[in-house]
C-alpha cells in the first residue's frame, strides 16, 4: 500500500506503476490521510507512459486494511509521521518525495514536476519491489528521472 497526504498524486502514480510492473503478483493499493481526488496532471503524466489511472479514486486510510498489508510505503513525511500504528508483520518503507501538486508555475512546469515524481517512483519501485531479472516497463519508459 502506498500512502501520502492527499492520495491525489504521488500515491496514485505509485499505485498505477506498481500495478503495471507487478501485474498479478501483488495486490496494490493507495490511500491518503486527507483524500482530495486524483489530480488531472497525475493522470496525464501516467498516460504519457501508457498507464491509465483514470479509474482509480482517492481513498482514506483504512486501519483494518493496513493490518492485512505485507508492505506499506509512505511517500511523504506527513504520512510517515501520521500513519496509524501497524502490526509488526507489516514491513514499512519511507520514500520522501516532493508533492508535485504544490508546484506553481506554467502548465508545462507543473507537468514537469509530476513527470519527475513519476520517474522517481518508477526507479524506486523497480529497485525495491521488482524481483531480480523481471522486466519492468518497456526500455526507456520513465528513465528520464533524476538520479540520486
Amino acid at each position: 500500500m502506498f500512502l501520502c497526504t492527499g492520495n491525489s498524486a504521488r500515491s496514485q502514480m505509485a499505485e498505477g506503476l506498481a500495478r503495471s510492473l507487478l501485474g498479478g503478483t501483488w495486490e496494490v493499493y493507495s490511500a491518503g490521510l486527507d483524500p482530495k481526488g486524483v489530480h488531472p496532471l497525475a493522470v496525464r503524466a501516467m498516460e504519457e507512459i501508457g498507464i491509465d489511472i483514470r479509474a482509480q479514486s482517492s481513498k482514506p486510510i483504512d486501519p483494518a486494511l493496513l493490518d492485512q498489508m505485507d508492505l506499506i510505503v509512505t511517500l511523504c513525511d506527513d504520512a510517515a509521521e501520521r500513519c496509524p500504528v501497524t502490526p509488526p508483520h507489516v514491513r514499512r518503507l519511507h520514500w520522501s518525495l516532493p508533492d508535485p501538486a504544490a508546484v506553481e508555475g506554467t502548465g508545462e512546469q507543473r507537468l514537469a514536476a509530476f513527470r519527475r515524481v513519476r520517474d522517481e517512483l518508477l526507479r524506486r519501485i523497480r529497485q525495491a519491489l521488482l524481483p531480480p531479472g523481471r522486466p519492468g516497463l518497456a526500455p526507456g519508459v520513465g528513465d528520464g528521472g533524476e538520479e540520486e
